[in-house]
This record gives C-alpha cells, structure tokens and sequence, in this order.
C-alpha cells in the first residue's frame, strides 16, 4: 500500500485528491492548520474524514514538516498548502510570501534531509503568467505576477526546479488554471456567485455585489484536474504540466450561466469599486496540449455545466437549511450567510 502526505488536505483540492489517493489504496495524511475552530466540513461533505490521518503542522515551522515526515513516512507528498486568495494577499503579503512561498522551501529541504528519494508535487498557479499576451499559455509562456501570490507562487515554482536539477528529487509543478467546484471556498469568486444567486432565489438575498465582471479566466472542474495531478506524480522523469479547459470565460459570463441556472435577474447583481483588487489580472487561459499528450489527461465538464453543478449545490444547502437538516457547510461560520443563518434563527 502506498503513503501519501497532503499538506492543506482541508482545502478544496486537498479534499477532492485524498478522495482519489483512498479509492486507488493509498494510505492518506493530512496535514491542517490548528484553529480554534478546525475547517474539515469538505472532509465530511465529502465522506472520508475518518478514513484519513490528519496531522496539526505548520508550513512555517520546519520542525513541524520533519516530525510530520517522520510519522508518515510517505512515498508521495502533495503540497497544496498555502494561503492561496489573491485578494487577501494584498493585503497580507509577507504572510502570503512565508506560507506559499518559503513553504515550499521547507518542504523540500526537510524532504531532501529525511528521503530524498519521496516524489514531489507542487501546486503551483496560472497566476504566475499574470497579464501577458492574449493567448493560451502553456509550459513554456514567461511569468508576469500581479500580485504578492503570484509571486509567491513563482517562488515556489523556482525553487522546486532548483531541487530538481540540484539534489534530483522527483519534484512536479503543477500549473493549475481556475479549477472549481461546490466545495470552493466562498471567498472565491465563483463560490461567491452560485451561493449569492441561490440566496438570491430563495429570497434569502436581494442582490449579490462582485469586483470586476470583465475578467476572463480558464475555469475547470476540480475532481478531474486532482486525476491530472496524481498522473504527474507517477511519470517516471518529474516534469512541469498545465492543466486547463483552452477556454476562457469571464466572470460577467459566470454570472449570467448563474442566473440562468438559479431562474433570477442577473440585474441583481452589481459591480462595485470597492470589491475591486489592486492589481487584477484580465485574461487568463491554459493550453493543456502537454498534460494531454504525455499523461493522457483531458477535461470533461463544460463551463455550462460546471456553473449549474455549483449553483444546484448551493440551491440544495440552503433549502435543506431550511428544512432545518443539520449537514457539514461552510455558510455556518461566514459573514453574511452566517448572519443570515442567526437572524432566522431568532426570529
């Protein structure tokens, strides 16, 4: 039976991947953040929280990675851990650089100190790219960060290469485009719209306020880029792969796949300056040309499709929280659906 190690196992991908690691036999760990109030609804939504070993670490600590290597002893490690919300990163980005970036770091250095022989992956971003020039990009394209992610990001990108060709650690970046899914944390755009418009439906919202609606981006369906990943990893010469959809949408389009998905007004929902970022990236696609030919990996869910899974999901929670059903969700303990949730409640 092979180990697997999945730093931030409580993410979206993390979730989706330790699913797909327990159905091929792996013996799957996790590392988390220790909190107050710990974050494994997406392990229970998705039925394998107790079919993992989670394990508290800090990819800040690098005594913390060692002792977690130790008590896992894995063939594989993922690192997915980071604080991977561009907009927060503006606003925290030393922190954003000593997690995403220098996590990577560690990481490795504390692999190549216990086993140098564990295969590698690192999620890195299709952030990197920023903007550039209009066209899919692929392996090959420059890095242009445009914002303290990006950048972190393209840290630890470098950084796995550098392992690569120095100590010859099986490290993989994996060049991920937007990958989306009912589990996607509220914070992210596309989460924040197929939960604003299923409020919106039910009449537990007016309107839903985003940033900006022109920004186009590569949106995929995460369960099936977390079978790219593994793939990667399982390649006998560690190599660099983007996964995306060679499409591109943008976020006004999502909008109004929503709205119809939802059957409400898309003139409930409104841009406002102040939800604007610093620093926005306005198009981004991938070409996944590679990923296609050398891992036989493809994507199979359409934007269409992938709007209405998210939406109809979203529509579900909310009229099973109604019924008064008790479920594990993430609406519970966030801003204002919390808020809406505590108000019902009273009243």
């Amino acid at each position: 039976m092979k180990r697997a190690l999945i730093t931030g196992i409580t993410g979206q991908d993390g979730a989706y991947l330790a699913q797909l690691l327990l159905k091929k036999n792996y013996k799957v760990s996790g590392t988390y953040r220790r909190l107050s109030t710990p974050n494994f609804w997406r392990l229970h939504y998705l039925d394998i929280y107790d079919k993992v070993v989670l394990i508290p670490a800090d990819v800040r600590d690098s005594k913390s990675l060692y002792e977690t290597l130790v008590k896992t002893d894995p063939d594989e490690v993922y690192h997915l851990s980071a604080q991977s919300f561009v907009g927060a990163s503006f606003d925290q980005p030393l922190q954003t650089s000593d997690i995403t970036g220098f996590g990577v770091l560690r990481m490795l250095e504390e692999i190549k100190k216990f086993n140098d022989k564990i295969k590698f992956y690192h999620a890195a971003s299709s952030e990197m790219f920023g903007d550039s020039i209009n066209k899919p990009k692929n392996e090959n394209s420059p890095f242009h960060p445009a914002s303290p992610y990006a950048l972190a990001k393209v840290y630890g990108y470098w950084t796995v290469d550098m392992y690569r060709k120095a100590y010859g650690i099986h490290a993989t970046n994996g060049i991920l485009f937007n990958h989306e899914s009912p589990i996607r944390g509220l914070e992210f755009v596309t989460r924040k719209i197929s939960n604003g418009v299923a409020k919106i439906h039910l009449g537990l919202a007016n309107d839903l306020k985003l940033g900006n609606l022109d920004a186009k981006r590569d949106w995929g369906y995460a369960p099936e880029y977390v079978e790219g990943i593994w793939k990667m990893v399982q390649q006998k010469k560690p190599e660099d792969y983007v996964l995306a959809t060679n499409d591109s949408h943008s976020v006004k389009e999502f909008v109004l796949e929503a709205c119809k998905a939802a059957g409400v007004s898309s003139k409930k929902i409104k841009s406002t300056k102040s939800n604007f970022r610093p620093l926005d990236v306005q198009y981004l696609q991938g070409d996944y040309s590679k990923a296609k030919k050398k891992l036989n990996w493809k994507p199979k869910t359409k934007f269409s499709e992938l709007v209405k899974i998210m939406v109809n999901e979203d529509i579900s929670r909310w009229e099973r929280w109604l019924k008064g059903e008790y479920f594990f969700w993430d609406a519970i303990t966030s801003g204002d659906d919390s808020y809406i949730i505590a108000k019902k409640r009273k009243n």
